[in-house]
């Protein structure tokens, strides 16, 4: 059993975002991983570093896609923080990714430098494009050489999160929230949706994070106890649609409990299966609490979201996808089934095959 870790802060689970359409706002994007890395306690090789991947990604945005995003976020594995940098487009896409890696290649009459300078200077990469569907790239950049046995709160070797948590537009902080533990074989994986938006929907879906932090070490319980221990721990908030996924890899089991409007889906290749949920509200109204158990295979891919996504996504949709990193699954889900006027969260888990190298971030 690990030693009890400290809780991760907010922007461990939350992302910043930046539209990108001109120039001036890939400057803004800067000065704000520059802030953040200052934060954190970057150093200034690391601080340039992730300045010139923010500055490439979203200059390709600026000339390849005319409209983008950048979504910056903390990560935290082994003691050590990073900053992951999702640079989101729905432009041209690429044909060829290997020719566009190489120096010299482009397609904007410039020097093709951007994709290759983004993957020297970032620590982790990888990217998903599809023509006619736009391009999203998933860097991080670590603050030092990053030990994830010691890490009780982060991605193990053999697993994998990514995630977008964002508010609505016209709010400050998300209402959604999302968080995951870790120990041994075995992986909790939570999300809470708190009616409403901002600051106090914010609260809801923050106390349920909290008391999954809480459980660690030794585990959240099984995800019916966690409900009915959650909605104990959320009177007096407005309460929150939730949802808890528990892995044990050795018993190859994947038990799952929801109560509201949480999706949930586990994919295995191309098989998907959809996980089930009762109505009711956690912490206000919890009519039923019901535990669910399935199969579970290595390689298994599980995406959960909150009704800020459309329901109507298909992964089949986008061949490759389900191979990336979960980081890519979740900027792609949102980016084309974000419903556009609630808080947004899905996010996205995989553990990985014995012969899978990709790495990434918690």
């Amino acid at each position: 059993m690990n030693p009890a870790a400290p809780p991760l802060p907010p922007d461990a689970f939350r992302q910043q975002r930046f539209a990108i359409g001109e120039p001036s706002e890939i400057a803004a994007a800067r000065r704000a991983g520059n802030a953040l890395a200052r934060r954190i306690g970057f150093d200034d090789v690391r601080t340039g570093q992730l300045a010139i991947v923010i500055t490439e990604a979203a200059t390709n945005i600026v000339k390849h896609a005319v409209q983008g995003e950048i979504l910056l976020r903390r990560v935290t594995r082994g003691g050590t923080d990073g900053i992951e940098v999702l640079a989101i487009d729905n432009g041209p896409g690429m044909r060829n990714v290997a020719q566009y890696m190489e120096d010299g290649q482009s397609t904007a009459g410039t020097y093709g430098v951007g994709l290759g300078a983004i993957r020297r200077q970032s620590q982790e990469f990888d990217l998903y494009s599809l023509p006619g569907m736009g391009t999203v790239l998933m860097m991080v950049v670590w603050g030092a050489t990053v030990d994830a046995a010691r890490a009780p709160h982060a991605a193990r070797p053999g697993w994998q999160v990514g995630a977008v948590c964002l508010p609505l537009a016209s709010e400050e902080v998300s209402g959604d929230a999302w968080n995951v533990v870790f120990e041994g074989h075995e992986m909790s994986l939570m999300m809470a949706d708190g009616l409403g938006h901002g600051p106090l929907a914010a609260e809801a879906s923050e106390r349920a994070s909290a008391l999954l932090e809480s459980c660690a070490p030794g585990l959240a319980p099984l995800p019916g106890t966690f409900l009915k221990l959650a909605h104990g721990a959320l009177a007096g908030t407005r309460g929150a649609a939730m949802a808890v996924a528990h892995v044990d890899s050795e018993r190859r089991e994947l038990r799952y409990a929801g109560v509201g409007n949480i999706a949930a889906c586990a994919f295995e290749g191309v098989q998907c299966r959809h996980l089930l949920s009762h109505n009711g509200i956690v912490g206000s109204n919890l009519r039923k609490v019901q535990e669910f158990e399935y199969p579970w295979q290595t390689g298994a891919l599980l995406v959960m979201h909150s009704d800020g996504l459309h329901t109507r996504w298909d992964l089949g949709q986008y061949p490759g996808l389900t191979h990336c990193h979960p980081a890519l699954v979740a900027a792609v889900l949102y980016r084309d089934f974000s419903r556009g006027r609630d808080d947004v969260g899905v996010v996205v888990l995989r553990e990985q095959m014995a012969d899978d190298t990709a790495s990434g971030p918690a």
